[in-house]
């Protein structure tokens, strides 16, 4: 592809895709007919970086309608927002749903990844492919996890036009998927959401209480089920308080790393510098995590309230909700809930006529792992390849656009209402001392009920387990997903509490809990966990650029018994595992061994 601007133009269809977002070209300079259009003014400067923003929602644009980006609709992408080409093909091409080559308007996403695998993934795709070879109209693409590991095997696809549309068959057979992908309007309707979660009904539960209860698009029903009672607690105790419940409650990210949410909070507040922003990070990507899917689509309104809280919490007065591509029902149901709010005064300049403003905006991902790390998610938003930064400075100081940011995920955000309608010391009760109030995790693979649980901190893993009927002959259990790490059978004791995982030398993570008996082939599961990293990484940094291409090589030699002398490779992988750990610039390289590296101390995986 030219990396300037040449000769290519935009197509009709192409053009109106970017000008349905944009709106129409104001000079020649951004692409107008030279006709009508005034030659002697460009927008540039401040004016012209401040639209940088929009180059991701132009990529969607683009894609949505025609299927690909052509090199004439990229260049007059750039020309509208004044972004040099090179810049945008390096965007485009970053993203794994976007594609810069010509192919069917049809595009089916059928999940290779580690639920899936376990359920039969491949015999899956040879069908699909099978059926659906050239001359179909359909392009058949192996895709890391879709989040629908509940219904795995599962398949995702995608008719360009406009509107977009999606049909999601999960679980998946043969027939299915290629009904989806020929026929996408026709295909039958996703299940409840309810079916993800088997508590659903339990008068106990805190965070999934009203999934399954009340209707999602229903504005009036979730008021009527203690919507917005925690934001009218926020207006009257004042954001100061609000930081400070959320303190003694022992919050801590949902997400994985565990931070302290009252402190980061109280960092963004703050600090001088104005604007402050706020981000919801709803782009789980890990395999095997759906807790945030569920949640946004059985009870997105919960979500929108969290949000309006944390945002008048830290001094924010515009929030983005950036959400994984691959969940187009989560994204209807978020903008419908969104719209609901804003035309009741629950958004905008008024909330509550408490004289606070504040708006959410959604912003799409386009499948990249990497932007799970929040700085990667702060270079999406603004229109840059997905890459982490160097800290410090922490977001809490400059994250988005420069300004200072919270960012947290959707589980730590709806933990927010429950402690400001039962209080702190309430919620500090559940749980365990340093691990507090109710936790969701993600359970799949070897069980006879997958789907999301709700349980307080500190009970164990054979309990979970238990609650979701686990299959004899187990073999090994993966824990907080391919980041994550193996534990034995006989290791069901162990405490899920973020302290307890750490004891017992594995890790809670973002809640994975993926089962697996003997008939799952760990060899090639571990093969296909190093090659998800290896393609995940977004090659910033040599140690995991590097490191995940040879720890992919080597498990392929043990796999294959290509090498002469398997120890030699696993030393290799030890050495390799090290100095990913020991020096990549982010979690995905410094987590890329974990799981190899249990897998080989705590399963013997290759003896």
């Amino acid at each position: 592809m030219d990396l300037h601007f040449g000769d290519s133009k935009p197509t009709d269809e192409e053009r109106a895709a970017v000008d349905a977002l944009l709106g129409p070209p104001e000079s020649s300079w951004e692409g107008a007919d030279r006709s009508d259009a005034d030659l002697r003014w460009a927008r540039g400067g401040r004016e012209a970086r401040e639209r940088r923003d929009l180059l991701l929602p132009g990529l969607h644009a683009v894609n949505d309608r025609i299927g690909w980006i052509s090199e004439g609709a990229l260049d007059y992408l750039c020309r509208r927002l004044t972004v040099p080409p090179a810049e945008a093909y390096g965007v485009a091409t970053f993203y794994a749903m976007f594609s810069v080559k010509p192919r069917p308007a049809t595009v089916l996403h059928v999940c290779t990844d580690l639920a899936c695998a376990a359920a039969g993934a491949s015999e899956l795709c040879a069908g699909v492919e099978a059926r659906l070879g050239p001359g179909s109209g359909v392009s058949v693409e192996r895709s890391p996890c879709l989040g629908l590991c509940e219904r795995a095997p599962a398949a995702l696809a995608v008719r360009a036009g406009d509107p977009v549309r999606t049909a999601v068959s999960a679980p998946a057979t043969v027939e299915r998927a290629v009904l989806a992908a020929s026929s996408p309007d026709s295909a039958p309707e996703e299940p409840a959401v309810a079916m993800a979660v088997p508590q659903a009904g339990d008068p106990s539960l805190m965070l999934l209480g009203r999934v399954g209860l009340v209707d999602p698009a229903s504005l009036d029903d979730y008021r009527a089920h203690g919507g917005y009672s925690a934001l009218r607690q926020a207006f009257a105790i004042g954001p100061a308080a609000v930081i400070r419940e959320v303190t003694d409650a022992g919050l801590v990210g949902r997400g994985g790393a565990a931070f302290p949410t009252g402190r980061k909070w109280q960092a963004t507040a703050s600090q001088p510098d104005r604007p402050h922003y706020l981000v919801c990070n709803a782009d789980e990507s890990e395999p095997g995590t759906f807790k945030d899917r569920v949640v946004m689509e059985g009870d997105p309104y919960s979500l929108v309230e969290a949000m309006t809280i944390a945002g008048y919490a830290v001094g924010a007065h515009k929030g983005y909700l950036y959400l994984r591509g691959e969940y187009p029902r989560a994204l209807r149901r978020m903008e419908h809930a969104i719209g609901q709010a804003r035309a009741r005064g629950l958004l905008g300049d008024d909330i509550l006529g408490q004289g606070y403003a504040f708006d959410i905006e959604i912003r799409r991902g386009a499948g990249a792992y990497i932007c799970g790390e929040e700085t990667a998610l702060f270079n999406s938003i603004e229109g840059y390849r997905g890459e982490p930064r160097s800290k410090p400075p922490f977001p809490v100081e400059k994250g988005l656009f420069g300004k200072p940011t919270a960012e947290n995920n959707v589980e730590t955000l709806v933990n927010v209402l429950p402690i400001l309608t039962i209080g702190a010391p309430a919620y500090a009760a559940i749980g365990t001392g340093a691990s507090t109030g109710p936790k969701l995790f993600c359970v799949s693979g070897s069980v006879d009920r997958p789907g999301i649980y709700e349980l307080p901190f500190g009970a164990t893993l054979g309990d979970l387990l238990e609650l979701a009927g686990v299959r004899e002959r187990l073999r090994a259990v993966l824990l907080g997903g391919a980041a994550g790490g193996f534990v034995r059978p006989d290791e069901l004791d162990i405490p899920l509490t973020f302290e307890g995982t750490r004891a017992a030398g594995t890790t809670l993570g973002s809640g994975v809990v993926l089962a697996f008996d003997d008939t799952v082939p760990l060899p090639r599961l571990l093969l296909r966990i190093a090659e998800f990293f290896r393609d995940e990484s977004c090659g910033q940094c040599v140690p995991c650029r590097v490191g995940t291409v040879r720890q992919e090589e080597a498990l392929h030699r043990i796999v294959e018994r290509t090498g002469a002398d398997a120890a030699a490779d696993i030393t290799l992988l030890r050495e390799v595992g090290r100095a990913m750990k020991d020096a990549s610039i982010c979690g995905l390289g410094q987590t890329a061994w974990n799981a190899v590296e249990s897998a080989i101390d705590r399963l013997g995986a290759y003896e």
